[in-house]
Formats: structure tokens, sequence, C-alpha cells
């Protein structure tokens, strides 16, 4: 390893939120920390813990339930409790499972055909708007809609991207409340046009969706690129390292319903917490390997664990798989990679690669 790709994806997060992966960063070393009423979580058996054992308010401001009610509503998953919550988590993971991979993986197998040929005569291809494009496509099929799915992926970025600045201290907040309550009206005109009762859920899985796929894909591809990992590509072991090392979504915001305790730290309710994903899977530390992986039960931890687990894991894994797999036989590598400083999370806004072989 050479510790290039290492040292270009870092570059996605201090592009984009500095002092925050800075403070981090800094706060590593302790696998539990609290400031204020804040708790950090970087260890990955606290992870594991806070995750497994701490009450969670689904709907506080902040959170992603928080964040799903104030996109479009109640009822998207991530801000319901009990028999509502897991009856919508059954019903997701059954549209994402195998069933569902199969249904969908026709939709990017097409757009991987059709957009990458130019990669075998030495030509350039730049991955973020191929990814834009696959994830708005995969979403578009998953929600049975009849959309443009660039116009698709660009409002859900669009959502996400003013959602993350609204949560921003600042004497601009007001504004941009406005402003992502706009961007959250025109999709869910988008993904529910006739007003539905589920506009929430169908808002909510176009913006994980879509914002995770245009994150994931395009780094994926720069670290095998950098460290010239093509030969894996056929490896499950490098999807699940490539997934590990990049983690999409690296930290999972919370707010403690009730007391508990994680080594040793007291959590009360009303305290914010900060699940560090990409410090408990060990991705700031340990580069991709895919001759000796970590752990199924480690790399799972950028998806969550247990109850908490992301429902989409599989189609992840699947279309960053068949991502790599078409990449592949080009050897391409990368000609110019420019950071998006303005997206809800760490990613590329240019990610440029030229075909070799």
């Amino acid at each position: 390893m050479s510790g290039r790709a290492r040292r270009r994806d870092r570059r996605v997060y201090l592009s984009s939120h500095p002092l925050l992966f800075a403070l981090l960063a800094a706060t590593r070393g302790r696998p539990v920390l609290r400031l204020g009423g804040t708790v950090l979580v970087h260890g990955t058996e606290a992870f594991r813990t806070t995750l497994a054992r701490v009450p969670l308010d689904r709907t506080a401001a902040g959170t992603t339930g928080g964040a799903a009610g104030e996109l479009a509503g109640s009822g998207a998953l991530f801000d319901q409790q009990g028999d509502d919550h897991r009856g919508a988590r059954r019903d997701t993971a059954a549209m994402l499972g195998s069933a569902g991979v199969a249904r969908l993986r026709p939709v990017w197998m097409k757009l991987l055909d059709d957009r990458l040929p130019a990669l075998a005569t030495g030509g350039e291809v730049d991955l973020v708007p191929l990814a834009a494009e696959i994830a708005g496509a995969t979403a578009a099929e998953l929600l049975h809609l009849d959309v443009d799915p660039v116009e698709l992926a660009s409002a859900a970025r669009l959502a996400a991207s003013r959602a993350a600045r609204a949560h921003l201290p600042g004497p601009g907040r007001w504004r941009a409340e406005r402003s992502a309550a706009t961007a959250a009206a025109q999709l869910v005109d988008l993904v529910a046009p006739t007003g539905s009762d589920e506009a929430g859920l169908r808002s909510m899985l176009a913006v994980a969706a879509i914002n995770t796929t245009v994150a994931a894909l395009p780094r994926a591809a720069a670290w095998a690129c950098d460290d010239g990992l093509w030969d894996h590509a056929g490896n499950p072991a490098l999807t699940d390292e490539l997934l590990r090392v990049t983690a999409p979504t690296p930290l999972l915001p919370r707010v403690a319903a009730a007391e508990a305790e994680v080594e040793g730290c007291p959590i009360r309710p009303g305290d914010r917490l900060l699940l560090i994903a990409r410090h408990a899977a060990g991705s700031h530390r340990r580069d991709p390997d895919p001759v000796e992986p970590a752990s199924p039960r480690t790399a799972q931890l950028v998806f969550g664990t247990g109850a908490h687990a992301c429902p989409g894991a599989a189609l992840a894994r699947a279309q960053l798989t068949d991502f790599l797999q078409a990449l592949a036989p080009c050897r391409p590598v990368v000609t110019r990679a420019r950071a998006d400083r303005r997206a809800a999370l760490p990613g590329w806004r240019t990610l440029r690669i030229k075909g070799t072989s």
C-alpha cells in the first residue's frame, strides 16, 4: 500500500467538515468521551453497546429520525417506535433483500454497460455523475417512479445537503431552514406526487440510497485506483473492505431517551450521541486488505448493527461489487479529483478516471 489512497480520501473529510473531523480525530483515542451534553462514541465495543443497549429518542432534532420528520413528515422508518418501526423495517428489508437486489441489478448494469466503454480505448469518465445516475435510476425503480433519474438524484442530494446545513449554528440558520424546507418539498413532489401517506418513508429511502451511493462508489473506485486493487475486483472481501474504509455514513447522530452507561461513561436522557462508525470499524487505521480482511462483524459496523443495521447493506454491496468488476478490466487511474464541500456526506464533486488497458 502506497498511502496515496488514504491521503486522497482524507481530502473529502477535510473539505466538507474540517472542524468536525479534526475534533473527532483528536478524541478518537478514547472509546467514549463526554463533551458537555454530547457523548462521542469511537470504540468498537462501545459503538455496539450504544446501539444495542442505550434507549434512543428517534424523533429528536439533529438525529436521522428528526431529520426524517423535518424532511417529509412522520412515518419515515427512522422516526418510528415499537411495532410501527419493526413493521416498516421488515417491509424495507424485503424491498432491499436478495429478491429486491435481483430486480434492481439490471438497472445499474445497463448504465455501466452504456457509460463505461470509453475507458476501454483510453478515454476518461467522471464517476460522480455516473454514480448519481445509477443512484437515481435505482431509487426510481425501487420506488416504482416514472421520473428522470438524474433529476431525482439531484433533488435527493440537494435535500440532504440543505438539511445538513440547516442544523449548523450561525446567523444564517433561519435562511438555511427555509432553503431546506423548499428542497424537501421539491423531493416530496417527485417521490410522492399524490401526497401518499408514505411520503416520509419514500423520501428518506430516496435520500439515504442516493446520497450513500454517490458518496460510496467514486470513493471506493479512487481507493482501488490508487492502491492497485483491481486484481481483487471479483472478491467479495474487496467490496467489504472498501465499504469499511470509506464508511459512506461515517457518523450516526442519535439522542439518548433514558439513562444508561457505556464503558463507564454515564448517559443521561437528552444527551446527544455521536457514534463514529468509521472509527469503530477501524477505517482510520487499517487499509483495505482483500487477502486478510477485517472480520465480517467489524466490517458490518459501517452499516450499524443488530436491530439498528441498515436494511440496504446487501444492495450497497451488490452495487459496489458490480461497479468494481465493470471498471477492473480497464485498470483505470485517477486523473482529477475534487472534493464536494457542500455534500451531506463526505464525497467527491469530480472524480475522473482514465482507462490504461
